[in-house]
């Protein structure tokens, strides 16, 4: 029972520290160089795996091995979806603004609404139904497909990658759904070793004999965003949860895209049209709105 006015406010805390620090990820990855998204997200994946594992060791959590065994098949097929997500996400941050990457991640939850009466068994009330066909016009508006043409090739790329960010997480959230007792940390250390293994043949079948430049800037940017922003930033997300609503976590979401656009446009100068800010306001919002019920 959510009661204790004092965790509250350290959880929310917790929260808010979390939500910044994965708004802050796409202006790392703009600065790490020419590194194939797949060798970052399996170095991510690594590195916030193992920090989890020393965070558990060190506070003496144990791993409920029993509930891992009986979600196994789920974790294995989560945890491939979400090494992949990440990939098309360094990807859609590579070819377009981060504002429109983000954007365009966000319309997940869109996603999961869609699909969660066919995997779920959930109802789409009138008010998801709402959500649904605000966030699709809003996509409309950020795609720029009502004009005769796009800006920009390397924009389509971005948004076709951020749509295919959007529905690997909504993959993932849909399997976390059906995955039953088991604790944030124990699936979170499974998925991301999954996706390590994963990721590792596919990123030696396609980057082999390509020359990849690893600079001790772009490494300890990789290390970064391996222990602070997987490692470090899942604690605080996971920890923070117990001691709030689900509405409250839900809320203090929305935080991660509105950092990712602030900081885009303040220290790599990129900006959305207005259109395209109508469109944020659509995606975002409707996806808001078709959550408060």
């Amino acid at each position: 029972m959510i009661e204790n006015p004092a965790n509250q406010k350290k959880a929310k805390l917790m929260l808010l520290t979390a939500m910044i620090l994965f708004g802050t990820l796409g202006l790392f990855i703009r600065y790490i160089g020419e590194i194939p998204s797949s060798v970052i997200a399996l170095i991510r994946a690594a590195v916030g795996c193992l920090f989890l594992l020393v965070f558990i060791r060190v506070r003496k959590i144990p791993l409920s091995r029993t509930a891992l065994k009986a979600n196994l098949k789920l974790l294995t097929v989560s945890g491939a979806f979400l090494g992949f997500n990440w990939i098309f996400l360094f990807e859609a941050f590579k070819h377009t603004s981060i504002a429109v990457a983000v954007i365009c991640y966000y319309m997940a939850p869109v996603i999961v609404i869609l699909a969660s009466p066919f995997t779920l068994g959930e109802r789409l009330t009138p008010r998801k139904v709402c959500g649904v066909f605000g966030a699709l016009l809003g996509m409309i508006c950020i795609s720029g497909i009502y004009r005769t043409g796009f800006s920009a090739a390397a924009d389509i790329s971005g948004i076709f990658f951020g749509l295919l960010v959007a529905c690997f997480y909504a993959a993932v959230i849909l399997c976390n759904q059906k995955i039953k007792s088991v604790a944030s940390y124990d699936r979170t250390i499974i998925q991301l070793f999954i996706a390590c293994l994963a990721l590792l043949p596919y990123t030696v079948l396609t980057e082999y004999g390509t020359p990849i430049c690893i600079t001790p800037f772009s490494l300890a940017i990789l290390l970064f965003i391996g222990i602070v922003h997987t490692g470090i930033t899942y604690v605080l997300f996971f920890s923070s949860m117990k001691d709030l609503p689900a509405q409250s976590v839900a809320i203090f979401t929305y935080l991660d895209p509105i950092v990712a656009v602030l900081l885009s446009v303040l220290f790599l100068g990129e900006s959305l049209t207005p259109v395209g800010a109508l469109g944020a306001f659509l995606v975002l919002g409707s996806t808001f709105f078709s959550e408060q019920e």
